[in-house]
């Protein structure tokens, strides 16, 4: 995905705020107002990540209906230039102004091979890619070019087809990863505002009566950093979704860059949890 103004703009807010926050507040308030600050200004970036998906998605389910049609036409004895400017005005939802430039590249007298090629850099999807250079290969060789694309289209509709099952198998452990990462959240929040407090208490206890008999200094609670707990707390449930959402990735869609998605929607529900029992419990 390229970095685009709107991007950039959320990097240069995020990094104002956050100097900001460490300039005039301090604390935990500072840390807040730092890690919305992260959050916020990624969101453009992430929308961004988001949106390529779900085009790529819609580019391979054109792409299938579109090989389709050229098979379709090629099978009646029209040529493949032929044919391809014949579909120009079908539609093929996104792929619909790619196809047009397509036609038009053809139409003027742009050789078929120089315009597939044209058409994949443009559309930047990998499988449409090896699916064009086949057909611009099969198209150069000659020789029962509709049995070649007859063939494209079945490996594309297989290759389509096992994407859907492997998603739709894969769908509950997704669900079952958000889950247990949940479940992981609230023991985590159980140690910090509830377990490291009272080994904390007992902790004093020990070393004031050891210092009563003279063997060391007691060691009062208040001498253990609360913040700084809170802290390292935050910063394990944080690492934790952002490893989390690429393992999901990997499973879910077989790519560790599609789990990105996942490590943000991850990390800002881990932040929102952890601020949250931070106003509740904090201060009991």
């Amino acid at each position: 995905m390229e970095l685009k103004t709107v991007h950039y703009i959320g990097f240069l807010v995020a990094l104002l705020a956050i100097g900001g926050a460490q300039i005039f507040l301090e604390g935990r308030t500072a840390m807040l107002v730092s890690g919305f600050a992260i959050l916020l200004g990624s969101a453009p970036f992430m929308i961004g990540l988001f949106n390529d998906a779900k085009v790529n998605a819609q580019k391979e389910e054109m792409f299938l209906e579109f090989a389709r049609n050229l098979v379709e036409s090629v099978k009646t004895g029209t040529p493949v230039s032929k044919s391809i400017m014949n579909m120009k005005n079908k539609a093929y939802g996104v792929l619909s102004p790619h196809v047009n430039k397509l036609a038009n590249q053809i139409s003027i007298g742009i050789p078929l091979s120089t315009a597939l090629q044209t058409f994949s850099k443009d559309i930047r999807n990998k499988s449409i890619s090896r699916s064009l250079t086949l057909i611009g290969q099969a198209e150069k060789a000659g020789g029962e070019i509709g049995e070649i694309l007859e063939a494209v289209a079945g490996a594309v509709s297989i290759a389509d087809r096992l994407k859907k099952e492997r998603k739709a198998a894969i769908s509950n452990l997704v669900v079952q990863g958000y889950i247990i990462f949940l479940v992981f959240i609230i023991i985590t929040l159980v140690m910090q505002f509830q377990i490291v407090p009272l080994v904390s208490g007992i902790g004093d206890v020990s070393s004031m009566g050891l210092g009563g008999f003279g063997f060391g200094k007691g060691i009062g609670a208040s001498d253990v950093n609360q913040e700084q707990i809170s802290n390292a707390f935050l910063y394990l449930i944080l690492a934790e979704s952002f490893f989390t959402g690429l393992v999901i990735g990997k499973l879910a869609e077989g790519d560790v860059k599609a789990g990105v998605k996942h490590s943000f929607i991850l990390m800002f529900l881990s932040f929102m949890i952890n601020a949250v029992a931070n106003v509740l419990f904090a201060a009991k």
